[in-house]
């Protein structure tokens, strides 16, 4: 018998378990057993190159050269993403057909013996394979060893627990669908690490001409998860946001308003500019359009030149 649906994903731990979560969704609004819901794994480019920064080798796109592909070729139906993984344009015939329900945005300290950030001793080393962290990181404690520390979730944790960096930061939303939330050692607070753009949230592409399958989708996606991510994903845009300019961004949604916060650091934190918008939500692309817009106006010209 073959699937209802076919789920593309890749096989790290955590993007497994956004998979199985959209395929749990997906069973249970349309009333189809899980098993014939196929979830299937694709190595993409940024899976299998560990040693460098992303910036370096060709950006978030490592993430989902692959997945589109496939997507593409009709191999699978659906692909899941986490949102801060996705190019802001997806290949010709892809689209964002929607977001589940976001989780935390904030990012989660883990440092062993540290209580938080502000408690490392002096000098210690603290891994991470983001710009936007290793950036507010040096803002906050210029004196600390920043250093690149890529690898799933598992592995970063590892690496802490041996003593071989003294603390990293994650994503509180990871840890949580992974099931480790218990090794957070203390919470970020938004007003000091406002989140990457798309941080908690699991996007899921759609072919451009399936309408079955968007609407299969649209009935387990979130409308304000959708409304932040538009006004995040275009503040993205006009900045030209990759993984070479620490970035971030957030929106909020209360009712029919959204309120957004964007940030743009130099890599080593010693200037930041930021703005912050407010409108209704069916205006959201427009208010992280302005947010980028207001950014750039104050901003020197080389804080965003690659």
């Amino acid at each position: 018998m073959a699937p209802w649906l076919k789920i593309g994903t890749r096989g790290s731990p955590l993007a497994l378990a956004q998979a199985h979560e959209t395929r749990r969704r997906l069973g249970l609004v349309h009333g189809v057993p899980e098993e014939h819901i196929e979830i299937v794994v694709i190595k993409t480019s940024g899976d299998m190159i560990q040693d460098r920064p992303l910036s370096e080798v060709g950006g978030k796109g490592l993430f989902t050269k692959e997945l589109d592909q496939a997507q593409l070729e009709g191999a699978v139906d659906i692909v899941v993403h986490s949102a801060k993984d996705l190019p802001t344009l997806l290949p010709e015939g892809l689209i964002v057909a929607g977001y589940l329900p976001r989780e935390d945005v904030r990012d989660a300290f883990i440092g062993g013996a540290a209580k938080n950030l502000l408690d490392l001793p002096q000098g210690a080393r603290v891994g991470s394979a983001s710009l936007r962290r290793q950036a507010m990181i040096r803002r906050l404690r210029p004196d600390l060893q920043v250093e690149l520390l890529r690898g799933n979730v598992q592995t970063r944790l590892r690496k802490v627990e041996s003593g071989e960096f003294a603390a990293t930061l994650l994503a509180l939303a990871g840890l949580k669908r992974l099931g480790l939330a218990d090794k957070v050692t203390s919470i970020l607070p938004l007003d000091l690490f406002p989140p990457a753009c798309g941080q908690g949230a699991i996007a899921i592409a759609a072919r451009t001409d399936d309408s079955r399958i968007q609407a299969d989708v649209a009935a387990i996606c979130d409308a304000e998860t959708g409304f932040a991510l538009a006004a995040e994903r275009a503040f993205l845009h006009v900045l030209d946001g990759s993984c070479r300019t620490p970035i971030a961004g957030h929106g909020v949604v209360a009712g029919d308003r959204l309120s957004f916060y964007g940030l743009v650091l130099r890599k080593d934190g010693s200037e930041a500019y930021d703005a912050r918008v407010e409108g209704p939500v069916k205006e959201a692309a427009a208010l992280g359009e302005a947010a980028a817009r207001e950014i750039l106006a104050n901003a020197p010209a080389d804080l965003l030149s690659f």
